[in-house]
């Protein structure tokens, strides 16, 4: 696998190398030695997996406590994939970082905790799947709206309409309303009390 830091620099694209022939493909989706060399040690405890239709947007979702980082890839289908900085203090606080992840680049995103985070279906169908490092945790969920001017996001509507979202979604702040990550904040550390 190849390892492509991004503009944001915690914000990390892999490509695997992918063998095929006449029989199909085999690829290497996560290497335990190789993630941590570049992104750091982090312990996955949960796998999720989600499909949704044409103009879906799912995001930007995080969690104030039981941050999770997300390893996010694509098998069917294809995405448009946004990573947004909400740790205060940090140089790139509130820039976005976005990739297009499909079925057919295979290519994966690693989301640190410490952001946001939120993707469109770009496809007639896609599915989607990520390693968590934290357990899914509701009471913590915290939505950020997709549209807001203070952060940005080019994203790439199918014809230009507006993409079809959750009522959570719908009504989520901007990131001038929203609870971030403290300065003082970090994942090794959690929120200081």
């Amino acid at each position: 696998m190849e390892y492509f830091r991004t503009a944001i620099p915690d914000v990390v694209l892999i490509k695997p190398q992918v063998f095929g022939d006449h029989r199909g493909f085999f690829l290497e989706t996560f290497r335990q030695s190789e993630f941590d060399s570049v992104c750091g040690h982090q312990d996955f405890v949960q796998d999720n997996h989600s499909g949704s239709p044409r103009g879906i947007l799912r995001g930007l979702h995080y969690q104030l406590h039981q941050t999770q980082g997300k390893l996010v890839r694509v098998v069917v289908g294809e995405v448009f994939d946004v990573a947004v900085d909400i740790r205060q203090g940090s140089p790139t606080f509130g820039k976005w970082v976005g990739m297009v992840l499909s079925a057919e680049n295979r290519h994966q995103l690693w989301v640190p905790p410490g952001f946001a985070h939120g993707y469109y279906v770009m496809s007639e169908w896609a599915e989607f799947l990520y390693k968590a490092t934290d357990y899914y945790a509701p009471v913590w969920e915290r939505s950020i709206l997709w549209n807001d001017p203070a952060i940005g996001i080019d994203w790439p509507l199918v014809e230009g309409r507006l993409p079809t979202l959750s009522k959570k979604d719908a009504t989520a702040l901007t990131l001038s309303e929203a609870e971030v990550f403290p300065a003082d904040w970090s994942a090794e550390k959690g929120f200081k009390e």
